[in-house]
């Protein structure tokens, strides 16, 4: 969203006011332009014999967005059951999708094998169980680097006490697992965290994979996860993809020539696809003075936004309908019984009642993480592509809310017999 002579636009000058009339608010408004541009930077920036995009689906789940990267010619990260029955129902082949779970049960690793996935196992518990049973069936490990990376502490699942992935010291043990049990590694795995800005802890976790390849003769692929940063305020910095591309690049081709075979070089971005290409729009219910701030508070909360409390995450907010006024500094908050402030002493174009406020970076990690907490609806979802508005969710109503409870008349019994 750019200002431009004055007034806020979406992709082909597309108006985000008029939107809000057509859809109501709050409203999730994703643009293809930009994710393409995001797809398309990865795609540029490495130059390698067999290289596969894969889509971390877990940032945004509707289905019209898995079909667009489907159409980009990407495959699909998973990380749970019902997100690989997503993927098939958006039309990627089993093979173009890698199930990619944490602490889940053999039943459902065992579900997604009979839908002819990609395996990628992260504990040594269940890749005994698996090659007792499905020795035939080619698997990815996920190894534990012990690499600390990521923007914070609750993004950060590449260290050493992380339940994610099998610890690189306990490789002899996998190859122990796999000898005995006579499982094929087609893939090793290796994600260390989100936000990572600087491509020598990419490099790093190279090496860290490329000395655990040579255990398996049959590798197919190394997949080297994602956590590029994005920009989320201005003139933030973000990771340099064309420096990664180049450096890991030349090392990975080095690697290939060594191993006698050209592996696909694989990732799972879903952050950098998709964040950016993102806005969330509000209606401002009241704007609020106290005794040293100035709050506007907003038709939506921590039940569609949960990032800025649970991250302490920063989303750049604009006044969609007054961005020519004098900026003021101001608090915005939700309507949430909670404490679910969005933004602290922002400097925002003077906001009134009834404004529409914009923030950006909404298109990861945001509707997927939405909720009915206060029995509030979650909002409509909105796609802009090649210039044109479609609506790709509906907004939630109180049927949604009811509709999987199981209302009983015990009680009326109940209290006629305690009469």
């Amino acid at each position: 969203m750019e200002l431009v002579n004055g007034a806020y636009e979406l992709s082909n000058g597309l108006d985000p006011m008029a939107l809000c009339e057509k859809y109501d608010c709050p409203l999730y408004v994703y643009d293809t332009a930009i994710m393409k541009r995001q797809f398309e930077r990865l795609t540029s920036a490495f130059k390698v014999k067999k290289l596969k995009i894969n889509y971390a689906c877990k940032a945004l789940t509707n289905i019209n967005v898995l079909r667009f990267f489907k159409q980009l010619d990407a495959g699909l990260d998973t990380v749970s059951i019902q997100e690989v029955q997503l993927g098939l129902r958006a039309g990627f082949a089993p093979g173009e999708i890698i199930f990619t779970p944490n602490c889940v049960s053999l039943e459902e690793i065992e579900m997604a094998q009979a839908l002819g996935v990609k395996i990628n196992i992260d504990n040594i518990s269940i890749l005994e169980q698996f090659g007792h049973v499905y020795s035939d069936v080619p698997i990815c490990v996920r190894i534990n680097p012990h690499i600390m990376a990521g923007g914070s502490s609750k993004i950060s699942v590449g260290h050493i006490d992380s339940k994610f992935g099998i610890s690189i010291h306990q490789l002899p043990h996998v190859v122990r697992v796999v000898e005995a049990t006579g499982l094929t590694v087609e893939g090793l795995h290796m994600h260390t965290g989100s936000d990572i800005l600087d491509a020598d802890v990419f490099l790093r976790g190279a090496e860290i994979l490329f000395n655990s390849a040579r255990h398996f003769k049959s590798l197919k692929y190394i997949d080297f996860g994602s956590g590029f940063k994005v920009p989320y305020k201005e003139n933030d910095i973000a990771t340099d993809i064309e420096e990664l591309g180049e450096k890991l690049s030349e090392r990975f081709n080095k690697f290939c020539e060594n191993y006698g075979s050209d592996l696909t070089l694989m990732f799972e971005p879903g952050k950098f696809l998709v964040s950016e290409a993102g806005y969330f729009l509000t209606k401002v219910n009241v704007v609020k003075q106290t005794t040293s701030m100035v709050i506007a508070g907003v038709d939506s909360g921590l039940n569609h936004l949960i990032r800025p409390m649970f991250y302490n995450a920063h989303h750049n907010i604009v006044n969609v309908s007054n961005p020519a006024a004098k900026p003021r500094i101001y608090t915005v908050v939700g309507y949430i019984c909670e404490t679910d402030t969005f933004g602290v002493n922002r400097k925002i174009s003077e906001i009134r009642e009834g404004d529409i406020l914009a923030f950006y970076n909404a298109g990861a990690y945001c509707f997927s993480m939405a909720s009915n907490y206060n029995s509030r609806y979650r909002p409509a979802e909105v796609l802009i592509h090649e210039g044109k508005d479609y609506l790709i969710r509906k907004r939630e109503t109180f049927e949604d809310l009811i509709r999987n409870q199981v209302e009983m008349d015990i009680f009326e019994k109940t209290s006629v017999i305690a009469k």
